[in-house]
Order: structure tokens, then sequence, then C-alpha cells
């Protein structure tokens, strides 16, 4: 539900929460004075290292392309000295925290300023000196407590308004998978007393007269404390009163309130099981992962910043583009310069003829002048780089992407548990209730040199009308079928339980 079915204002909902764990820690005896919550500091997909007091950002290989200490950005020289051989297994959640949820903000951004003040020798907790293992195990459980203990939950019932972003859109949404045929199951670790009051505020002005948020679900499961709910058979309880009085129950049927219970009791109530489901949700590994691996439910996740890094993407193409082009540019030089270089080579050897090198001390200056090329490239192409994704994070960069070319690790488990991914729930209403996605066509490294070698191998070919080309494409008017990502036809009979 949070952050799924209602939408959060970030700054608010995680700025309050920072405020409660600071209180805590605060009665602990941290130093936290001064202290104002950050939402820039930190965002969704960097990784908290335990062992140094680091946050960093990696790729989908594991390698780190960016890192903070604190709340200082380090420079690329001290991340190879530190980072250079290490690979990020998250395995390891002995030093590692994926920050993977935007439940997470808060938590970092606490972690790291306290970071500072732990270097700066401002700690007199207890005894004996405290490491930043230490410091983040007192930040965890100070935010932990904040959301167990309801504190927040129970302002939020209070002034909703304050807090939630709503989308007149999502219940349409809603509405239409329903009316469609479609069974819409509800699951919550929220208690009821929340979920009703949350619910209501944002679903009920923008239902039909008469119709309540209950009405659009076939079950609503509340208090379900994934990811248990996806791992083990737990008791089950059906609430039969309005202010949340629960009794105990051996199964569950279509139309049902319930408290706990298990994803297998879900599917022998509704009658479907395996990629029949389609599950809904905004925490990678709590629902995606173990949906998919455990029970092979189909997955969508809910990225809410995806629409921010889209604009920003936009907005920063034409950087992009020149800094691209810039390393083309750099590419071509370096070819030119390798291939000098190993023609002298193979002269100095004797593998060549030496006409071609009768002047050895000119092929030594044009190869200094090559080099001296793509140094004053370097000087261009560094900053940037480090500009690069400013538009959405000036420290981070881009959310789905690690440097110019690559993945970030968030978008490599974006890629690993979910089939599809959007920023929010009301994106449906763009397709039909019938819509099948299917993934798109995706190209593999030696895919860039296809082309060339049908062209080398064929371009003679008697049939050579068969072989088509940009040209060929213009002229007729024909460009190709190519349906953009989730573009489908909008009745599949056969496939039209795939978003339960």
């Amino acid at each position: 539900m949070d952050y799924t079915l209602i939408h959060y204002d970030v700054n608010a909902w995680e700025g309050r929460a920072y405020e409660y764990g600071l209180e805590t820690l605060r009665q602990q005896g941290v130093p936290v004075d001064g202290l104002r919550f950050d939402p820039d500091l930190v965002i969704r997909g960097l990784i908290m290292d335990k062992e140094y007091g680091n946050l960093i950002k990696v790729d989908r290989f594991g390698l780190v392309k960016r890192a903070m200490h604190g709340t200082r950005m380090m420079s690329w020289q001290e991340i190879r000295e530190l980072y250079g051989r290490e690979v990020v297994n998250l395995r390891n959640e002995g030093r590692w925290v994926f920050l993977n949820t935007l439940f997470s903000v808060s938590e970092a951004v606490m972690y790291m300023q306290l970071v500072d003040r732990l270097d700066l020798g401002m700690f007199q907790v207890g005894a004996g000196n405290i490491s930043y293992q230490t410091l983040y195990g007192m930040v965890s459980k100070a935010l932990y407590r904040t959301h167990v203990e309801g504190k927040l939950k129970a302002e939020i019932i209070q002034a909703p308004e304050r807090y939630v972003e709503l989308d007149p859109e999502m219940a349409q949404a809603l509405l239409d998978q329903r009316d469609s045929g479609k069974q819409l199951l509800l699951i919550t670790n929220s208690d009821y007393e929340y979920t009703n009051k949350m619910m209501s505020f944002a679903y009920d002005p923008f239902l039909p007269p008469g119709m309540r948020w209950r009405d659009l679900f076939d079950m609503v499961i509340v208090m379900a404390r994934k990811p248990d709910f996806f791992n083990y058979n737990m008791s089950l309880y059906e609430v039969v009163t309005p202010d949340g009085l629960m009794r105990p129950v051996l199964g569950a049927c279509k139309g049902g309130l319930y408290c706990g219970g298990s994803a297998r009791m879900v599917e022998k109530a509704l009658g479907v099981e395996g990629d029949d489901l389609l599950y809904v949700g905004d925490h990678i590994y709590t629902d995606a992962a173990l949906a998919k691996i455990n029970f092979r439910w189909r997955t969508a996740l809910i990225i809410r910043e995806l629409e921010l890094e889209i604009d920003a993407l936009a907005r920063g193409r034409p950087h992009r583009d020149a800094l691209k082009e810039l390393m083309t540019k750099k590419e071509l030089i370096g070819d030119v310069f390798n291939q000098l270089r190993l023609s002298r080579q193979r002269w100095v050897h004797g593998h060549t003829a030496a006409a071609s090198f009768d002047d050895e001390e000119g092929i030594n200056e044009t190869l200094a002048q090559l080099l001296m090329v793509m140094e004053h490239l370097d000087d261009r192409i560094g900053p940037m780089l480090e500009r690069d994704g400013e538009h959405f994070n000036k420290r981070w960069g881009y959310l789905s992407r690690a440097g110019l070319n690559d993945k970030s690790q968030l978008n490599r488990q974006i890629e690993k548990y979910a089939d599809i991914y959007t920023s929010r729930v009301s994106n449906f209403l763009r397709y039909t209730p019938y819509s099948y996605f299917r993934s798109p066509s995706q190209s593999l490294a030696h895919d860039r040199n296809l082309s060339r070698y049908y062209e080398k191998m064929y371009g003679t070919a008697k049939n050579g009308a068969l072989m088509g080309s940009s040209s060929d494409s213009s002229s007729n008017g024909n460009n190709g079928v190519v349906s953009p990502c989730g573009e489908v036809p909008d009745s599949d009979p056969e496939h039209e339980q795939d978003l339960v």
C-alpha cells in the first residue's frame, strides 16, 4: 500500500521520520543538535558501507563508481585506493546495506551526517570507541522504533493531507481492472486502522457514489508481515469489527478482510497461482523478489522517482550528446595512436618492412602530439562526467545509470526481479485491462558489428535486394514494424489473467 497505492510526499514523510529518529538518539546521548534533514544527500539504489562509514554507487557488476564518506564526496583516487579491487556483494549483509526503498532515505541521511560527527570525535556515548558499524546499528534502531511504535503513522492519520499526494486517476485504474474481470487483492504490513483511514482518504472521493475503497478488492490482508508472508504459513485472523477486533479462522474467502496468512493461502482462496498473478509493490526484495522466486508470480515494481528521472534525462540530453561526441573523438584518436604504436613496435622487432619507418623521430613526434590531444580531451571529459546526471542529483547522478554507458546496481536488481516497472499504478490507464506486456528486444555487445558483417559477407550477393538499408527504407516509406516498450495488442484472451 505505502508508496504503491498511497503516494507520500517523500520530504514530508521521511523528514518527519528523521526528526523522530533524532529525538530517540538525543535521548541516548548522541550529538544530534543542529542536524537537518537533507533529502538531496541520498537517492534510492545507493549502498551503505558499514565498515568504512561510506555511501557508494555501484554499477551492475558491483564496481564502485561514486562514493561519499560522511557528507563529503570522495575523489576518484580515493575510490580507487579503497575500492579498486572490491566487487560489492549485496549478500554480505554484515557490511552492505542496499537502499532499495524510499523508506531508506531518512536512515541514510542521518547515518552519513553522524559519520561526520563521529570523525570529529563528538561522540561521548557509553564506554570505548564507537565504530561505523555500531553507529549504523544505533541509527537503524532509532528509525525502526519510529515506525514500529507508530508515532509517525498516528500523526499522518490526523493530517493525511500534509503527507499524501493524491492521484485521482488511481481509483479509475483499479476500477477498470476489476470491471474487466480481474480479481484485486490488497496486501499490506500496515494495521487495519491505518489502512482504512489512508485508503478512505486517497480513494473514496474519486469512486462512484455509494462505493468505498473496500469495494475495489476481492480480498484485503492487513498486518501481512512481509517478507514472512511469502516464506511461511502464518496464522490467519479475520477482522470482524470496524475497530479491528479479530477472530482466528482456518481459511480465507473472497470478499474477506484478514490479518496475517500467507501467499499460498491467497492462491488457494482465489483459485489462481504462478504467473496468473501480477504482484505490484515498491520494495525490490520484500515485494518483487520473494513473490517471483518463491511463487513465480509476475511482478510490477513502482519506482516513484522514474518521472523525475525521465525529465532529468530529457534536460540532460544535450550534455550527454556533447560528452559522447568528445568520447568518440578520443576513441578515434586513440585507435590511430595505438595503430601507430603497433606499427612502430613491429618495425623495431623486425616484423615489418622498414620503408614506412624511415623517420622514427617523426613518428615519435606524431605519437606525442596525439597523446597531447587525448590528454586535452580528458581534461574536458572528466568534469563533464562528474556533472552527468546533475539534473537528477548533483552528487549521485541518475537513478538508473552508473557512468555514461552502464546501468546502476538498482537498475540491475529491477531487471532481475521485476517483469515490468512504472512510476505509479495509475499508468495502467494508458493501456486496456487486456494488454499483455512483452519485453522489448535486448541488444548484445556483438550486435554492433552485425550490419558490418552482413554487408561484408552478403553485400555482393545476387539476391542483394533482400538486404535492407536506410536509403531503401526511406524510398519505400517502410521503416519496419517496431513496437515501443509496453505497446501491445489491446486484446489477448489467452493472457487475460496476467493482470490479476
